[in-house]
């Protein structure tokens, strides 16, 4: 079984979706209709050196405009996954892989999402810090026992991810490292994102999302704030989960744990890095589970991984 996995916010680099714009008549429409609807060049920030792709509020239309232009090439060569799933910000690159959102849709709603994530909450009063080398449970443990701090990503064993108020973050640093961590680093991020901090940018989220139709699912996609498969029966519930994804933590070891064990066996990363990749090995590995995976970041990546599971 196949799963597409797409990558959030971080894996964003200069020049990423040029190549399938420069090849592929189906990117180019997805790149022309982002121009079209969004209200900065997204061209200019996905494929020239600029400063705003990594602002918040440009990242993220970047972002999904670049993993859609790739997935719509996939698309096209007959290639179909059997679950969808996406870390943070992938997970509108899931729904439109999974059929539920239109791209113009996910669009307009990260493009917001961006946006109140940066105003969420003034710059230097939040902060967000890796945590490597010690088990999730006990880091949650400890945060639990700290106001103003909590887990933000599950996104590897020996990986968790911590935010929240700035001296609260650090706190916990100090406290964890007594625990055991081997490594406690603070991230150069512009907010205390998936923290209580951002629940109202989640509120507000929850207006844009209002107007957004949701379609019948071709494809089921596993959701960040449970780990658990969307299918049509829970439709009804997708826009709840991404007001509520926005400030709570981002199971991505429990969704990929759970994909393998209904029976995913191959992983396809489809945006620039390699970011999720390195996770899910890690991932497959505690389990004791052999997983193959694919990236596709450069057009000529595509070709590899059609010939292999077309």
């Amino acid at each position: 079984m196949i799963a597409f996995v797409f990558p959030g916010q971080g894996a964003q680099v200069v020049g990423m979706g040029k190549d399938f714009y420069e090849n592929s008549e189906l990117s180019r429409d997805i790149f022309d209709e982002a121009a079209k609807l969004l209200d900065f060049d997204v061209k200019k920030v996905c494929f020239e050196e600029n400063e705003a792709i990594n602002i918040t509020e440009y990242t993220q239309a970047a972002m999904l405009t670049t993993s859609v232009a790739m997935l719509e090439v996939l698309k096209e060569k007959g290639l179909k996954p059997d679950v969808c799933a996406g870390l943070s910000l992938g997970e509108y690159c899931a729904l439109v892989a999974s059929g539920v959102m239109e791209f113009e849709d996910a669009l307009k709603a990260v493009r917001q999402r961006g946006i109140l994530m940066q105003e969420a909450v003034p710059t230097g009063l939040g902060a967000m810090s890796a945590i490597i080398g010690l088990d999730g449970d006990v880091i949650a443990g400890i945060c639990e026992k700290i106001e103003g701090v909590s887990v933000a990503n599950y996104n590897c064993p020996g990986q968790i991810v911590i935010t929240g108020v700035k001296e609260a973050v650090e706190q916990a640093n100090e406290e964890l490292k007594e625990a055991g961590a081997r490594r406690c680093v603070m991230l150069n991020v512009s907010g205390p994102f998936h923290s209580a901090m951002l629940k109202t940018a989640g509120e507000e989220l929850y207006k844009v999302l209002e107007n957004v139709e949701l379609k019948n699912f071709e494809i089921p996609y596993v959701t960040n704030v449970t780990a658990e498969y969307i299918t049509n029966e829970r439709k009804n519930e997708i826009k709840e989960m991404l007001k509520n994804q926005v400030s709570s933590s981002v199971l991505w070891i429990q969704s990929v744990e759970n994909m393998i064990n209904q029976g995913v066996d191959t992983f396809v990363e489809i945006g620039p890095g390699k970011t999720l990749t390195g996770f899910i090995k890690k991932i497959a590995k505690a389990m004791d589970k052999e997983v193959t995976t694919y990236n596709v970041e450069k057009y000529e990546d595509v070709e590899v991984v059609v010939e292999a599971l077309a």
